[in-house]
C-alpha cells in the first residue's frame, strides 16, 4: 500500500465519521449551523478520499 492510498482511507473514514455525526446531530435537533458544517466537511472528506483511492494505482 502506498502513502496515497493510506491517506485516502483515512480521509474516507474521517468523512464517514463526520457524515454520521452531522446526521445524528441534525436529527436530534442540535444546533443547525454546526450540523451543516459537519455534513459538508464530512462529504468533502469522504468524496475526496474515495477519489484518491480510485485514482491510486496499485503495483501488484
Amino acid at each position: 500500500m502506498s502513502v496515497k492510498s493510506i491517506f485516502g482511507i483515512i480521509l474516507t473514514l474521517a468523512g464517514l465519521i463526520g457524515l454520521i455525526y452531522g446526521g445524528m446531530d441534525l436529527t436530534s435537533g442540535g444546533v443547525a449551523r454546526a450540523s451543516w458544517i459537519y455534513l459538508i466537511m464530512g462529504g468533502i472528506f469522504f468524496f475526496s478520499g474515495i477519489s484518491l483511492i480510485r485514482s491510486t494505482k496499485d503495483a501488484a
